[in-house]
């Protein structure tokens, strides 16, 4: 099944956004910490509350300011924390999937920056895990070739440590010059995950900004989605994320119609 849903609450407050998310059929939201967790545990359970009664699916993204491969120990353990206090709000508020972007190659060689990566990774779990929370770390594909998370980093993550990924396809679209075969990279993701998605302007240098999703941009991905029959949560994270999600919610219920009138 294939659930979709916008990042943010669209200056609502997350309240008011699963709300709004319930009243236009959608499946699910992303709770931005962008700037910092500043979400106390009190409201975190309200959301919660509210979104299991709705029945909507939460996920989020830790804040921006993480470099898990910092030398500086005051900026690595700041990245830490940040993920651990995401990690709480999204226990208590029944989110599974806590996406983050992990860190910068800067001074270190791929092969370094990696182990220091896992490492951090390996410390995080076992706070999770000694906190008995009920969440699953979901590093995420980064739009630039000079940003720490490739697809090939991310799924050596996931067999090494247990963590999940978030697959943002079009991050993998902007790293990977415009040049990208669904079908193919879907076949090496295991058929459960947790996704992103937007249209973006790129550079040679990679990711430059998100813009709004148009259908065109869209489908070549709702098709291989269906065909590969994927369980996933997909985060519309375009410029104008409810409207964008609405759209591709609608694409997809679309496409599965025309599927099953011609018997595939």
């Amino acid at each position: 099944m294939i659930k979709v849903g916008p990042a943010g609450s669209d200056g609502l407050g997350n309240l008011k956004g699963v709300e709004k998310v319930a009243r236009l059929g959608l499946d699910c939201m992303e709770v931005a910490f962008t700037y910092g967790v500043r979400m106390d545990l009190e409201t975190a359970r309200s959301v919660g509350a509210l979104a299991k009664e709705k029945g909507i699916l939460l996920s989020v993204h830790a804040p921006y300011y993480i470099n898990l491969a910092s030398d500086e120990k005051e900026k690595f353990e700041a990245s830490k924390k940040r993920i651990l206090d995401s990690c709480e709000r999204a226990h208590v508020m029944g989110a599974r999937n806590v996406v983050f972007h992990a860190g910068f190659y800067q001074k270190r060689t791929v092969g370094e920056t990696y182990q220091a990566i896992k490492d951090a990774l390996a410390s995080l779990l076992n706070s999770i895990k000694r906190n008995n929370w009920e969440i699953k770390l979901c590093p995420e594909i980064t739009g630039k070739s000079s940003q720490f998370g490739s697809l090939h980093e991310l799924l050596k993550l996931k067999k090494e440590t247990g963590c999940g990924i978030t697959v943002d396809f079009s991050h993998l679209y902007a790293r990977q010059l415009g040049k990208i075969d669904y079908l193919r990279v879907l076949k090496r993701l295991p058929k459960k995950f947790h996704a992103h998605f937007s249209g973006i302007e790129f550079s040679d240098k990679g990711e430059q900004r998100h813009i709004r999703t148009t259908k065109p941009f869209f489908e070549p991905l709702a098709r291989a989605l269906i065909d590969r029959k994927v369980d996933i949560t997909i985060i519309s994270e375009s410029t104008k994320p409810y409207e964008d999600a609405v759209m591709m919610k609608n694409m997809i219920t679309k496409l599965e119609l025309d599927n099953l009138r011609l018997g595939r």
